[in-house]
C-alpha cells in the first residue's frame, strides 16, 4: 500500500509542472519594462497552467457531426464568429471560456485523426494569411505541424511546400501530417529539411503567400524547463534569435512572387523578436510594405485580449484569465 501510495504521489509530482525561478526572474525583468502593469496579469496565467485552455480543430478530412454535438454539449463554441476579412467555412475550431484540456487522440498510422488540440491564438497567422485555393504557399518553419493543417482546412493550395530545418521536428510535423491529412492530398505536400534562410536563393519568387512561424523564445514551455542549466543558456542565446528570425525574414522575402504576402509570427511578448524585427525588415526592404490587419483583431475581439497600442499591421495577443490565448504576435507584409 506505501508503494502503491509513493508511486501515485510520484506521477502527481510529474504532473505538476515547475516553474523555473531563472527564466521567470528573467521574464519579470524584461517584460515589466516592456508591458508595464500588464505583465502582472499576463504573469498570473502563464505562471498558473490549470487556468490555460486547449482550442479543438476540426479535421474536415475526418468529419464528424458527433464531435460537434459532443462539443456543444460540453460547453464548447465557434471561436470565430465574427465578420473576419477571411474565414472559410470549412475551418471550425471551438473554444470554452472555462479552463480545461479536451482529450488527446493518439496517432494510429493509416488512420485521420478527428481534430487537433491547439492555443487557438495560433490560427490568427493562418487567419492573417488568407490562403486562397491553387496559390502557391511556403511554410517556412512548419513544425509541429498545426498552422500547415490549418491553411489545409482553409484552402487547397496548388503547390503547398513545408519546410522544417530541425531533424526531430521534421519527424514530429511528418506524423502529424499523417495524422491529419488524407493520403492523395500528402502526395501534393513538398515536405523538405533545408535551412529556411537560404530558401529565398534557392526558390526564388516562386510563392504567392509564405507563413514564417518563426522559431522564438516560448515563453510558455520556457518558463516550465525543467533543466535549470538549459534553461540559463537558453536565455544567454535569446539574443541571438532576432538575428536568425531577421534573416529568415529575408530569405521569406526573396521566396515571395510580387504581389505576394508574409505573415510573420511568434508566440513571444519579447520586442525584440516581434515589433523590432518587423520594423528593421520595414525600414532595410524597400519593395516591402505593411498590411493593415486590423479588421481581423476588432473582429475576434471578443475571444481575444491584444496588447494595446500597436501598429495596423501587426498585433499581440496576451493571456488573461477567461482568454488565455497567446502569447501570439502577428505581422503582415507585402511585397511589391
Amino acid at each position: 500500500f506505501l508503494l502503491s501510495l509513493k508511486l501515485e504521489n510520484k506521477t502527481r509530482g510529474k504532473l505538476k509542472k515547475q516553474i523555473c525561478q531563472v527564466v521567470l526572474d528573467h521574464f519579470e525583468k524584461q517584460y515589466t519594462t516592456e508591458l508595464g502593469d500588464t505583465w502582472t496579469s499576463v504573469r498570473d496565467v502563464l505562471t498558473y497552467p490549470s487556468c490555460w485552455q486547449y482550442a479543438v480543430l476540426l479535421n474536415k478530412f475526418s468529419q464528424s457531426t458527433e464531435l460537434e454535438n459532443v462539443l456543444c454539449a460540453k460547453g464548447y463554441h465557434p471561436a470565430f464568429q465574427g465578420p473576419l476579412p477571411y474565414i472559410p467555412a470549412s475551418l471550425k475550431c471551438y473554444i470554452k471560456r472555462t479552463p480545461g484540456r479536451f482529450p488527446a487522440q493518439k496517432h494510429q498510422a493509416g488512420k485521420l485523426k478527428e481534430y487537433y488540440l491547439l492555443n487557438a491564438a495560433s490560427l490568427l497567422p493562418v487567419l492573417a494569411l488568407e490562403v486562397k485555393d491553387g496559390e502557391d504557399v511556403l511554410d517556412l518553419c512548419a513544425a509541429p505541424g498545426g498552422k500547415s493543417v490549418a491553411i489545409l482546412q482553409c484552402a487547397s493550395p496548388g503547390n503547398f511546400h513545408c519546410n522544417e530545418y530541425d531533424d526531430l521536428r521534421s519527424r514530429w510535423f511528418k506524423q502529424t501530417i499523417e495524422s491529419f491529412i488524407p493520403n492523395p492530398l500528402i502526395n501534393l505536400i513538398t515536405v523538405s529539411k533545408l535551412d529556411g534562410r537560404q530558401i529565398g536563393d534557392l526558390k526564388p519568387e516562386l510563392y504567392d503567400k509564405v507563413l514564417v512561424d518563426a522559431p522564438c523564445s516560448n515563453d510558455r514551455s520556457w518558463l516550465f524547463s525543467s533543466d535549470t542549466q538549459q534553461a540559463t543558456l537558453r536565455l544567454i542565446r535569446r539574443k541571438e534569435l532576432s538575428s536568425l528570425q531577421l534573416q529568415l525574414l529575408r530569405s521569406a522575402i526573396k521566396a515571395l512572387r510580387p504581389g505576394g504576402s508574409l505573415v510573420y509570427s511568434t508566440c513571444t511578448l519579447s520586442k525584440a523578436e516581434n515589433s523590432d524585427v518587423i520594423n528593421l525588415i520595414l525600414n532595410s526592404c524597400r519593395n516591402v510594405v505593411p498590411v493593415d490587419i486590423s479588421e481581423m483583431a476588432k473582429a475576434t475581439a471578443q475571444e481575444f485580449t491584444f496588447l494595446s497600442g500597436m501598429q495596423q499591421h501587426e498585433h499581440l495577443v496576451l493571456p488573461e484569465k477567461g482568454r488565455a490565448w497567446g502569447p501570439m504576435y502577428i505581422a503582415k507584409l507585402k511585397k511589391m
